[in-house]
């Protein structure tokens, strides 16, 4: 026997020890997909709404029916075995043909309306969503959407947990997707520098000589998003180059409350230029300068077996559609004395 039918051999030994006790459900499965891809056990419960120990009854309950140990605990964290490896591909196989299942017969019948479930950032949900299901055919009569406004890793979680099927994220703030997984790009989003309408940069080299006391105070006043990305410590990075006298005034967490620090005169902060869309229109009392520093890319993930389903091969390509009619703030350029520390 070669190696390749000895290996599906040995798969279908494995998989027929999947089906073969009553412990195993798919509510096991999907919690046990979802633990396999989560960091802590306390992430885990939270995305699926489970107290821990009853995560823990769950996934050992799971073991029992399978006979074999799927996870080396190690604190509140959940490492794969071998074994565990091989259970987690063959739990995805049952999930995805369970989804195509669902797919398959919710088209069945006249007057049948499909439900889209998709996850993002915010920014993207609020400024790309909207334009591209206007444009998309049958958006509005014959498909339903579940909307999760989501942080990159709680997006990831939903996904690898089927809770949803399509993400909107920042590449840049995710690991590459497993096997099972594709990425399709929708847009480039660049980091600009975002200051009150009234400070004019533009040309200037040297803010101590060219502004007043109160403007100088204000430049050196940052308002800093938390990113928890390899972006963020670009961007740390960036200010400390660039304005090295300044000090940061506020933390926030969504860039809607970082753009409302700007636009009251209160600092200056880098955000994406989608996030300066707010409610569908260009924020006002902004001035955008370019940094130089790389951008985001915003990507849609989903399970490949529905990037040529004609549903979703649409509303991919409605979003990139929306990304490419995009008008914005006019973008000014970086600032001489930037441009110069950089």
């Amino acid at each position: 026997m070669d190696d390749r039918n000895e290996a599906d051999t040995d798969d279908a030994a494995f998989g027929q020890s999947m089906i073969s006790g009553g412990g195993v459900t798919l509510r096991r499965l999907q919690i046990f997909i979802v633990v396999a891809y989560c960091e802590t056990l306390t992430r885990a419960a939270k995305q699926l709404g489970l107290a821990q120990p009853s995560l823990s009854q769950q996934i050992s309950a799971l073991e029992q029916a399978l006979g074999m140990q799927l996870f080396d605990r190690r604190s509140n964290r959940m490492e794969l075995t071998g074994e565990g490896h091989k259970a987690l591909a063959l739990a995805e196989r049952v999930l995805n043909s369970m989804q195509a299942l669902e797919d398959g017969v919710r088209a069945i019948g006249s007057g049948a309306r499909q439900t889209i479930r998709v996850a993002g950032l915010s920014s993207v949900l609020r400024v790309l969503l909207p334009p591209a299901l206007e444009a998309m055919p049958g958006a509005t009569t014959g498909l339903d959407f579940d909307i999760h406004e989501s942080a990159p890793a709680d997006v990831l979680d939903l996904l690898y947990g089927r809770h949803v099927s399509l993400g909107l994220v920042a590449s840049e703030s995710i690991e590459a997707p497993p096997a099972g997984f594709q990425m399709v790009p929708i847009m480039t989003d660049p980091l600009v520098l975002a200051v009150p309408g009234h400070l004019d940069l533009a040309g200037m080299r040297d803010p101590a000589e060219d502004l007043c006391a109160d403007d100088l105070a204000l430049l050196h006043r940052t308002v800093q998003f938390v990113f928890g990305t390899r972006t963020g410590d670009g961007v740390r990075e960036w200010y400390g180059r660039a304005l090295p006298r300044s000090r940061m005034l506020a933390q926030v967490r969504s860039y809607e409350s970082a753009l409302a620090l700007v636009q009251q005169g209160l600092g200056i902060c880098v955000v994406p230029v989608l996030a300066t869309r707010l409610g569908g229109r260009v924020a006002e009392n902004l001035r955008l300068y370019r940094t130089g520093l790389e951008p985001r890319h915003i990507v849609a993930i989903l399970p490949s077996q529905y990037l040529h389903n004609p549903t979703y091969s649409a509303l991919i390509e409605a979003l990139q559609r929306a990304a490419g009619r995009l008008s914005g703030a006019p973008l000014h350029d970086c600032p001489p004395f930037i441009g110069a520390a950089l």
